[in-house]
């Protein structure tokens, strides 16, 4: 192999609010369908102030799992999985010796087991038992969803889990596309998952007093904040070589990834770094900013922060920015924190096969402060040829990936 190989996506798989599998999930982005409803999955609804969420509906784990097998499996890992399998099996590929000890296993989760902590918790303080499930650590711990992939799909190379908040999975998939560039394995299964959606988690997001009390809007006039989703997405990435040696289709093509950090603020997003991470994301890809029809924002839906990627856009791309297609995912399937960058590529890397922009649902009219065309309400056909997707996380934590359509 070349000392820098091209990187392709050969699979993917997604398990989402609105699909529990890749192909139903861009449908419905295309659609513009929205995930966000009433929230099911925590045991007291009724005492929290947050009524809605994006929620990953009628998953049933003993459709993909044994019994027995639940025991050691939280929610976050039992979606990880499902995807994982999904895209492993899209890229017909095989983990016999010695693709197995070569293949890497890089994993976003911004909070992980949440639902054993959260039952945990319960079990000791409100319902004043004196011990928990012997398997609770195993179950919680940040890496059980890289842990679990390995295992359940034979992959002996390097694994491990990646904690940066709403950056995780793009972190993630970008140390991946790296080692497989490099050389350092010859394929990897790569993405995020997050399973948030708990009552403790869900009261630490009201004490922040971030969350929008019935959708999500993002660069919209009257947008009230974010609406906390779960899911999980997953990619096979492969050199070129080796996808085509193997006669696989190639989904696209993974060319840059950019890291920043603000060094600044917990909560509050920088300018600046958000500027770095994508002009960093196109200089590692060889891009020129011309080169770049489509973004998938971050675009959460708060004031501050979807204003801040406006202005970092403008920044980045100056006088092409107006000709950008800019659109926010989670106005559709919610902030999966740790996973969302990952089903945010997903959508960022079929929008380019397909050549359509996923629309920014719930749109309302134009806020003076974001000027940009955020695709509003309607998805559009569009030749793309190139596009971003960001990601910036509490912590100043920023990570930008770029594609190409491939050819």
């Amino acid at each position: 192999m070349s000392d820098v190989n091209r990187v392709v996506v050969t699979g993917l798989g997604a398990v989402t609010p609105v699909g529990h599998t890749a192909a139903v999930y861009w449908e419905n982005l295309k659609q513009g369908i929205c995930g966000i409803g009433p929230i099911t999955l925590t045991q007291t609804p009724e005492e929290l102030s947050q009524k809605v969420a994006a929620e990953v509906k009628d998953f049933d784990p003993l459709k993909h799992f044994e019994e027995r097998e639940l025991s050691t499996l939280d929610r976050v890992s039992q979606l990880a999985v499902v995807a994982a399998r999904e895209a492993i099996a899209q890229a017909a590929i095989t983990f016999d010796m010695p693709l197995s000890l070569r293949t890497a296993t890089i994993i976003g989760t911004g909070v992980g087991g949440q639902t054993t902590l959260d039952e945990s918790f319960r079990r000791v303080y409100r319902e004043n038992r004196s011990r928990v499930f012997p398997l609770t650590i195993p179950k919680l711990m940040a890496n059980a969803p890289a842990s679990q992939i390995s295992m359940f799909c034979g992959l002996r190379g390097p694994a491990f889990a990646v904690a940066s908040a709403c950056a995780s999975a793009t972190h993630a998939i970008g140390l991946a596309f790296h080692m497989v560039r490099s050389g350092q394995v010859d394929c990897a299964v790569t993405g995020g998952t997050e399973a948030c959606i708990t009552f403790g988690t869900l009261r630490g997001w009201e004490a922040m007093r971030v969350m929008a009390p019935d959708a999500c809007r993002p660069f919209s006039i009257g947008r009230k904040g974010l609406i906390l989703g779960e899911g999980a997405a997953m990619l096979v990435l492969e050199p070129l070589e080796r996808a085509r040696a193997r006669g696989v289709q190639i989904l696209g093509e993974i060319v840059g990834f950019g890291m920043s950090a603000d060094a600044a603020d917990l909560t509050a997003p920088d300018l600046g770094g958000m500027t770095r991470a994508m002009e960093g994301a196109l200089t590692d890809g060889k891009l020129n900013a011309q080169d770049i029809q489509y973004v998938n924002a971050h675009g959460t839906g708060t004031a501050v922060n979807d204003l801040t990627e406006t202005q970092a856009l403008h920044r980045v791309f100056a006088d092409h920015a107006g000709k950008l297609a800019v659109s926010s995912s989670k106005s559709m399937v919610g902030h999966a924190l740790g996973a969302a960058g990952a089903l945010e590529l997903a959508a960022t890397l079929l929008a380019v096969r397909d050549s359509v922009a996923p629309p920014t649902i719930g749109y309302l009219g134009a806020d003076p402060a974001c000027d940009l065309d955020y695709v509003p309400n309607k998805a559009r056909a569009l030749t793309i040829e190139a596009a971003i997707s960001n990601s910036f996380a509490f912590g100043g934590l920023n990570a930008v990936l770029a594609v190409k359509k491939f050819s």
